[in-house]
């Protein structure tokens, strides 16, 4: 508690607060009485919630994890009422997680108790009726349920996310509203495993919360291996970056950041969630062809010949034979190969003009320019947002695509660009340095002919 900030001490004594109200309401108002009468009920969605809040599934994002538990809430909601939903939702706090602090355990329970409730009164409100369900009465359930798991769902989720920013101080997730529909679609059906233990409480009673463990255990494991796959993923591209940026001092970073606006671009055009991931790919990946340039080429000083311009030129189909036995990149590929391509059809490698250069390699130039003049080189400093953006602009209908040009304009207004602060400057026994940036359109690489 000491290691939080005074705003989320206060909000969490909040939440402690209103859990400790509902309680002493329940204790003392008629729908008490009905909670002591469903002990056994009760007992038996204590230990399912309890045992799948034990076990949640970590993602990608940083803070959060995933847990179906909130299934055995919603069953409470229909066998019980709001009243044992929020006690249910209240055994977060005996969660044996490992290495989970008393203090976030404390946060969950309390959480999950006001959603508990919260999910119960809409239930009741909507003519919900409280108790096992006969086999005539079911379908009048799933309205009132639905509604239930509407409140729970983005009630359990907002409460969260308010925790994080107020313990961190910073933006917990960044999620494309498509992307977060998901992740809301993904829960409502997981609360769907709720309705089916009240359904079936009324054959095999307690018996029913077992039976429903394993499809519960099954979505975990799902779950848990997407999210283990995406890391692997990641993991590989991250390597392959790596990899290519030893090549030049002066390039650290830069795939990253091609990598962050391209998906800037990609969500103002509207792009969906898996287009979005591989055109990031496609970012981080777009110069992987230069491990196939000789050092020497992409360090040199000065002009180059016309073989060594015609290396360079060759780095993006260099780049797609590097990654092509990758069968998850997808769409990426075509970014990767075109990116160098031109608005106008002066590009390279294949001289593709307007529509023809396809939608990935669009966005992606942009974004490599964008970034090369708003990076310090070796040659010259970064050159200010505005400065990049003016030339973007000009450039726009020739070098880019002007509707990826304004995209990105538009994104920037939303989301204001971070250049990088500082680059590492090379050891003392390190190659050249470079006096030209085949991806900065202000300082064209000069080629010697005759040589």
């Amino acid at each position: 508690m000491r290691d939080l900030p005074w705003p989320a001490r206060v909000y969490l004594v909040a939440l402690i607060g209103a859990v400790a109200g509902l309680v002493g309401w329940s204790a003392v108002a008629p729908g008490g009485s009905a909670v002591a009468g469903k002990l056994d009920v009760l007992l038996v969605l204590m230990l399912l919630f309890l045992v799948c809040e034990s076990m949640p599934t970590l993602l990608t994002v940083e803070h959060f994890a995933v847990s179906v538990s909130f299934s055995a809430a919603l069953a409470a909601v229909v066998l019980i009422g709001p009243e044992g939903a929020a006690l249910v939702g209240l055994t977060a706090v005996l969660s044996v997680r490992p290495g989970l602090p008393l203090i976030k355990r404390v946060f969950n329970g309390a959480q999950f108790a006001i959603c508990g409730y919260a999910a119960g009164f809409v239930y009741v409100w909507l003519g919900g009726a409280i108790g096992v369900p006969e086999v005539h009465e079911f379908d009048d359930l799933i309205g009132p349920y639905v509604g239930a798991t509407a409140v729970f769902v983005p009630l359990n989720i907002l409460l969260t996310l308010t925790m994080v920013r107020l313990a961190t101080r910073v933006r917990p997730v960044e999620m494309p509203l498509r992307g977060l529909a998901q992740f809301l679609l993904s829960y409502f059906g997981y609360g769907t495993f709720g309705l089916l233990v009240a359904g079936l409480w009324a054959t095999i009673q307690s018996i029913s919360a077992v039976l429903v463990l394993v499809p519960l255990f099954v979505a975990r494991w799902a779950f848990g291996q997407y999210h283990a796959q995406q890391r692997s993923y990641d993991a590989t591209i991250a390597a392959l970056c790596q990899a290519v940026e030893t090549k030049d001092y002066y390039t650290r970073g830069h795939c990253t950041r091609v990598s962050l606006a391209s998906g800037m671009i990609a969500e103002e055009v509207g792009m969906g969630v898996e287009r979005m991931r591989a055109i990031r790919y496609a970012g981080m990946l777009h110069d992987v062809g230069k491990l196939g340039v000789p050092t020497k080429v992409l360090q040199k000083d000065g002009p180059l010949t016309e073989e060594e311009f015609a290396a360079i030129q060759l780095h993006p189909m260099r780049g797609l034979e590097i990654v092509q036995g990758i069968d998850f990149l997808d769409e990426a590929f075509a970014g990767i190969m075109h990116h160098h391509e031109r608005h106008d059809g002066k590009g390279y490698p294949m001289g593709l003009a307007g529509d023809e250069i396809p939608e990935f390699a669009r966005i992606i130039a942009v974004a490599d320019a964008f970034d090369s003049m708003t990076s310090v080189r070796s040659y010259r400093g970064a050159r200010p947002v505005s400065v990049a953006v003016e030339e973007l602009r000009k450039g726009a209908g020739t070098q880019f695509d002007p509707v990826m040009v304004a995209a990105f304009v538009r994104a920037l207004e939303r989301e204001p660009w971070q250049p990088p602060r500082r680059v590492d400057l090379p050891p003392p026994d390190a190659a050249e340095t470079p006096t030209k940036d085949h991806d900065d359109p202000t300082m064209p690489i000069q080629v010697v002919t005759g040589q």
